[in-house]
């Protein structure tokens, strides 16, 4: 008979680990996935908008111009683009990019003829504009000089422009507007707003000289993004970043994006 003294003992249970975390990485992935799902509903929610601004303009709105009430609603969209922007430094993809598929859907709709607003751009319309609106800010974004969420909701402005106005819209007096010429001129203001702004963030600061080296800097991230690519731009640009001054450049292009539309539809046209 075994000794139990001398028998083996048994080893202790052990307790089963519990499951690791999920990776930050993961987490995040999953995150940008269901926003990105909840894009395509978003879009349709701004559709219904600009369709109720159409039938709300049409019952109390001027009786001498053309129902612009989808504008009203893009306006609205870029006004608060502009002010989370201006608040948190980044426009999020749930706004940008539902205001993005919202107008190639309201260029589907017009093609299909669906009386959803008084646009008279298609889908290839609404496509050239978005694109437009992504070559624009090109450059800059590819020398990181311009947040990813500025170029979405300057594509989201290109986006509806092209499918309300196409290539051709006719006012009252008979002038034509063209879609890609509003977008092109709404930014070319907004970046002159843009200039402005910082011109007068430079004087509040008082950092002339510096400022100075970083226009030069930003001189040379375009002459290389050129000459060398935007990789090679986008790494210049990165080991000066811990000396840049964040702006939120979503305030001024909101500024010049209404102030085009408020001149040309309104003083001019």
């Amino acid at each position: 008979m075994t000794n139990d003294l001398t028998a083996p003992l048994a080893a202790p249970a052990v307790a089963d680990a519990p499951p690791a975390p999920p990776a930050a990485d993961t987490v995040a992935d999953r995150a940008f996935l269901m926003s990105m799902a909840r894009v395509p509903l978003l879009a349709v929610i701004w559709v219904v908008a600009a369709a109720a601004a159409h039938q709300a303009w049409a019952v109390a709105g001027p009786a001498d111009l053309p129902n612009f009430g989808p504008l009203a609603v893009l306006c609205f969209g870029m006004v608060l683009a502009a002010w989370i922007d201006g608040y948190a430094f980044k426009v999020p993809n749930w706004l940008t990019l539902a205001l993005v598929v919202s107008g190639w859907y309201l260029g589907v709709l017009h093609d299909l003829g669906v009386p959803v607003d008084a646009g008279r751009g298609g889908i290839g319309s609404a496509l050239l504009g978005t694109a437009i609106g992504f070559a624009a800010l090109f450059p800059a974004l590819f020398i990181g000089g311009m947040g990813q969420g500025d170029v979405k909701m300057t594509m989201g402005f290109g986006a509806w422009i092209g499918a309300f106005f196409g290539f051709g819209y006719e006012l009252p007096n008979e002038d034509v507007i063209s879609g890609p010429a509003v977008i092109w001129w709404a930014f070319a203001l907004g970046v002159i707003i843009g200039g402005v702004f910082g011109l007068v963030i430079m004087a509040v600061r008082r950092q002339f000289h510096k400022n100075v080296q970083n226009f030069r800097a930003i001189a040379l991230d375009l002459q290389t993004l050129v000459t060398h690519g935007p990789a090679k731009a986008a790494e210049r640009a990165n080991a000066r970043r811990k000396d840049w001054v964040r702006l939120p450049y979503g305030v001024p292009l909101c500024v010049g994006f209404l102030g085009y539309l408020w001149y040309r539809l309104f003083l001019v046209g």
